[in-house]
């Protein structure tokens, strides 16, 4: 049975489960856990299992959409359906393609789920399982090549950004259960998995049969920084006079705080000694960096 989506100024009793108005990739439904009436304005729905939201006298709990049917004797089959967004900037074009396997039940054709077909190609993923030790997974995604599909998407990406191979292509993971497809009984584009979402960093192979590619989290991009801003203890980031610096002063100072007599003589220091002849020795200096790193243990 379909989820009831939530609705404004409803009484709700103990035990009762409503889905959000729109799709969560977080594939979380709601219980209630205290019942009453709803507020009059949807709540902001957490994103976590056992998180709880007060919605005017109700409290709701968020559960899984999907677990509970898997805790039966005879749990349903898992869906696995893959989506790949290519992005207009680096590869001309904003197309999506959506595929399934068929391997997870006995589905020998396309499979519709929240509307959009998904079309039956040999696919092999593998890799997704996460670890609390160790490096980030970076799972792998081969899709079957026999009618020169990939190769020729590859073709039109290169054409665009030559030798990127689909590179930064958003992969979707999409799991969701056989009776909540569209056309079943129970059909229901809200019971998921938590949706996962991956890039692809590089072609790892291409030929006839196949072409693999490797994914990578989006903290686990190459050539990327976490955070990007980095602690450094004695020289201010800001552009001088900037809205992050705010300095709009008529006193000016070169680079070694000697007092000068015009703007354009006036240049920051970047040291905490430079804010303090702008700002004053006990004012509220908005320096652009962390003097107090290196100085804890």
């Amino acid at each position: 049975m379909a989820f009831t989506a939530w609705a404004a100024g409803a009484s709700i009793s103990l035990g009762d489960v409503r889905r959000a108005t729109t799709a969560q990739p977080s594939g979380l439904v709601f219980k209630c856990t205290t019942a009453g009436t709803t507020a009059g304005s949807e709540p902001t729905w957490p994103t976590d299992i056992g998180s709880t939201i007060t919605d005017n006298s109700v409290v709701w709990t968020a559960v899984s959409a999907v677990y509970e049917e898997l805790a039966v004797l005879e749990p349903n089959t898992i869906i696995e359906l893959f989506e790949l967004h290519l992005d207009a900037t680096l590869h001309g074009s904003s197309d999506i393609y959506r595929w399934h396997s068929g391997s997870n039940a006995d589905v020998t054709g396309n499979i519709v789920f929240n509307s959009e077909t998904y079309y039956r190609q040999p696919i092999i993923a593998s890799g997704f399982e996460y670890a609390n030790t160790g490096t980030l997974p970076r799972p792998t995604l081969t899709v079957s090549n026999l009618d020169s599909t990939i190769t020729t998407v590859l073709l039109l990406v290169n054409a665009v950004t030559p030798g990127n191979d689909l590179g930064g292509a958003l992969v979707k993971r999409i799991r969701t259960l056989l009776k909540f497809l569209d056309g079943q009984s129970a059909a229901d584009p809200y019971a998921t998995f938590p949706e996962e979402q991956w890039y692809i960093d590089r072609k790892s192979k291409e030929d006839r049969n196949e072409v693999a590619f490797e994914l990578a989290s989006k903290f686990d991009v190459p050539g990327q920084m976490l955070p990007k801003r980095q602690l450094i203890a004695n020289i201010c980031q800001w552009e001088y006079r900037s809205s992050e610096c705010s300095y709009s002063g008529s006193n000016y100072f070169d680079v070694n705080d000697n007092s000068v007599g015009s703007l354009s003589q006036d240049k920051c220091g970047k040291r905490l000694s430079s804010c303090k002849k702008r700002f004053g020795e006990t004012g509220e200096l908005p320096f652009g960096s962390f003097p107090s790193v290196g100085m804890t243990k």
